[in-house]
């Protein structure tokens, strides 16, 4: 009995090299000429690259990591059943000029929390939004100190970060007025 195919091949051609294209951090950014997104047997394929250098990636709908998939340039095609696919997996999909102009952007939909939305619109007057924000700032006052002490031997800095993280509880959220010139 003679073995089936189970696992496709890469393309090949004489004068070309393919190399694989790995989610990283679960993002995929297609480049070049010829891009392409489509579905195959329920797999997302892509194709990018410059030349007779290209990319080729055949993910499957599990443990595929992809969680954003990014083209830059509109030189190539992008099916209905590959934006279906990444919707059906919660990935997003961005598409920029090579300028960076945003041309599409997608992302998956998720049902929203009117109490959360009603506490983060709230924010400011309830006096929740000024609580965070010095919450954020301490710690990463902290962190910078912590970073010119011991990781730059800055004394003199880090005590001058630590005066501002001390006076930080005192902030009202309003913009302080600079003292007046000696020429004004």
């Amino acid at each position: 009995m003679a073995a089936t195919e189970s696992v496709r091949q890469l393309p090949q051609s004489d004068n070309q090299s393919v190399e694989l294209i790995v989610p990283s951090h679960g993002v995929v950014t297609l480049f070049g000429y010829g891009i392409e997104v489509r579905v195959d047997g329920g797999h997302l394929v892509l194709h990018d690259g410059i030349g007779p250098d290209r990319r080729y990636a055949r993910l499957p709908r599990v443990d595929h990591g992809l969680k954003r998939l990014v083209v830059i340039g509109s030189d190539g095609m992008v099916s209905l059943a590959a934006l279906r696919w990444l919707a059906d997996q919660d990935a997003s999909f961005v598409m920029l000029e090579r300028n960076g102009k945003v041309l599409v952007v997608t992302g998956p939909i998720r049902p929203s929390d009117a109490k959360l939305r009603r506490s983060q619109a709230m924010a400011f007057s309830s006096g929740a939004a000024l609580r965070i924000a010095r919450e954020l700032i301490s710690q990463k006052l902290t962190a910078q100190e912590q970073v010119a002490r011991h990781k730059l031997l800055d004394s003199r800095t880090a005590d001058a970060i630590a005066r501002f993280r001390s006076e930080l509880p005192a902030a009202d959220g309003k913009q302080p007025v600079p003292p007046a010139r000696a020429d004004e």
